[in-house]
C-alpha cells in the first residue's frame, strides 16, 4: 500500500507518480480486455495477476512469486485473473468486462486503508480496492481480521470466500540444528521487514522493550534486518542511544528470500509490534524457522501465533492511531518468550508446518481455480 507518511522531501513528484500509476492501470485494463478468454470445460488455469508484480522484497511481491512457481503468468490469453488487494490495478469497467466474457476472478484480500496509517484519501483507496473484492468469483481472506476489516471498510461481500493464511516453504525456512535450543547468552531477539519513517514506532517500541527487559536482568540483544529508509534508521539509532543500549542493537540491512532463513536461524525469538498487521509474512517465516513471537496482539498476528507459539500484549484495534505498548508490557512478553523458549519454539515450528505449508496453500488455490473455471464454463 502507499506510504503517504514519507516526508515530502523524500517522495517522488506526486503528479508524475499519479500519471504513471494511471497509465499503468490503463495498460493493465487494456491487456485484461484483449487477452481474457472464456473458461472452457476441463481447461487448466491460465492466470493473469492483474498487474501485480512478483519479487523478493515485500509481502505482495513474494506472494505472487510463490504463486507463479505453480501458476506462471500467462504470456498470452488467460482464463482466470488473480487479483490482489495490495495491487488494485483493474478498474470496475475492466472487471465487469472480464465477468461478461466468462473469465474467472479470484481475489486475495489483505488489509485496507484507514486513518491510523494512511494520510491520504483512504475512502477513495478503499473504493478502488472494493471493485475486485465484490466482483470476484471467490475471495481468499488472509486472516479472520482481514475479513472483519473488509466488512467494515469495503462493505459486506455477497459471494463465496474463505480464510487462507499466507504460506511459506517450510523446507527452505527451517529451524536450526540441533533441535531448537538456545545457545549461551545473550538471548537474541529479531525484528525484520520493510520499515519506513511512518513505521518507526515499531523500532522505537521494540528497543524500549529491550532496554526494559535488560534492566530486569535478561541478557538480550536485538537485530533489525530489512529495508529501512533514512528516517527509520535515524529513529532506531536515536532510540538505542537514548536507552543506553546502542551496543546491544544491530542494524543488519536488507536481505532476500534466499538469505532470510539464515537471519532467522541466527536469532532466538521474533518481535512484532506493528499495529493491525493483517497477515505478516515475516511472522510466518520466523515461526517456520522455530522462532517464538513476542507481539502486540492486534491485527491478524494473534491468529498466526496461536496460543502456544508466543506471548502477546493485549491491544485494541484502533483505526485512528497505532496502539503502542508500554516498555514494561512489551518487556514482560519478551521475558515470557525467553523463559519458555524451548516449548514455544517447537510449537512455532509445528504450527508453521500445519497452518502455513506452501504445498497445501498451492493445492487449495488449484482446487478453487478449477472450481471457478468449472462454474464459468
Amino acid at each position: 500500500m502507499n506510504d503517504s507518511r514519507v516526508p515530502p522531501s523524500r517522495r517522488k513528484d506526486p503528479l508524475l507518480k499519479a500519471v504513471a500509476r494511471a497509465g499503468y492501470r490503463a495498460v493493465t485494463g487494456a491487456r485484461a480486455t484483449i487477452f481474457a478468454r472464456r473458461a472452457r470445460p476441463g481447461a487448466a488455469p491460465s492466470v493473469f495477476y492483474g498487474g501485480a508484480r512478483s519479487g523478493d522484497n515485500g509481502g505482495p511481491l513474494v506472494k505472487v512469486q510463490r504463486l507463479q512457481q505453480a501458476f506462471p503468468q500467462s504470456a498470452g490469453g488467460f482464463n482466470l485473473v488473480y487479483s490482489l488487494s495490495n495491487a488494485p490495478y483493474l478498474s470496475p469497467a475492466a472487471l465487469d468486462r472480464l465477468n461478461a466474457r466468462g473469465t474467472g476472478i479470484v481475489h486475495n484480500q489483505n488489509g485496507v486503508f484507514y486513518p491510523g496509517w494512511y494520510d491520504g484519501d483512504w475512502e477513495r483507496e478503499n473504493a478502488r480496492m472494493a471493485a475486485a473484492y465484490h466482483r470476484a468469483d471467490h475471495v481468499f481472506w488472509q486472516s479472520r481480521f482481514c475479513r472483519e476489516c473488509a466488512d467494515q471498510f469495503l462493505g459486506t461481500r455477497q459471494g463465496p470466500g474463505e480464510i487462507l493464511f499466507n504460506a511459506v516453504d517450510t523446507t527452505h525456512f527451517s529451524a536450526r540444528e540441533p533441535e531448537i535450543a538456545v545457545d549461551s547468552p545473550p538471548f537474541r531477539f529479531l525484528l525484520t521487514g520493510k520499515i519506513q519513517a511512518h513505521l518507526s514506532y515499531r523500532l522505537e517500541d521494540t528497543i524500549a522493550g529491550l532496554a526494559a527487559v535488560r534492566a530486569n536482568g535478561l541478557d538480550a540483544t536485538l537485530t533489525i534486518a530489512g529495508q529501512l529508509d533514512a528516517g527509520a534508521i535515524a529513529a532506531a539509532e536515536s532510540a538505542a542511544t537514548r536507552a543506553g543500549i546502542r551496543d546491544h542493537v544491530r542494524l543488519l540491512g536488507p536481505y532476500t528470500q534466499h538469505t532470510a532463513p539464515d537471519i532467522y536461524r541466527a536469532a532466538d525469538a521474533y518481535v512484532m509490534t506493528k499495529h493491525a498487521d493483517p497477515c505478516p509474512n515475516t511472522v510466518i517465516e520466523a515461526m517456520a524457522c522455530g522462532l517464538p513471537v513476542a507481539y502486540v496482539a492486534s491485527g491478524g498476528v494473534p491468529e498466526l501465533v496461536g496460543p502456544k507459539a508466543g506471548a502477546g500484549v493485549a491491544a485494541d484495534d484502533n483505526w485512528e492511531q497505532p496502539f503502542r505498548p508500554s516498555a514494561e508490557a512489551l518487556a514482560s512478553v519478551m521475558q515470557a518468550v525467553a523463559e519458555n523458549h524451548h516449548k514455544m519454539a517447537i510449537a512455532a515450528r509445528q504450527r508453521a508446518i500445519t497452518a502455513f505449508n506452501l504445498e497445501n496453500w498451492i493445492a487449495r488455490h488449484r482446487e478453487i481455480f478449477q472450481s471457478v473455471l468449472a462454474a464459468k464454463a
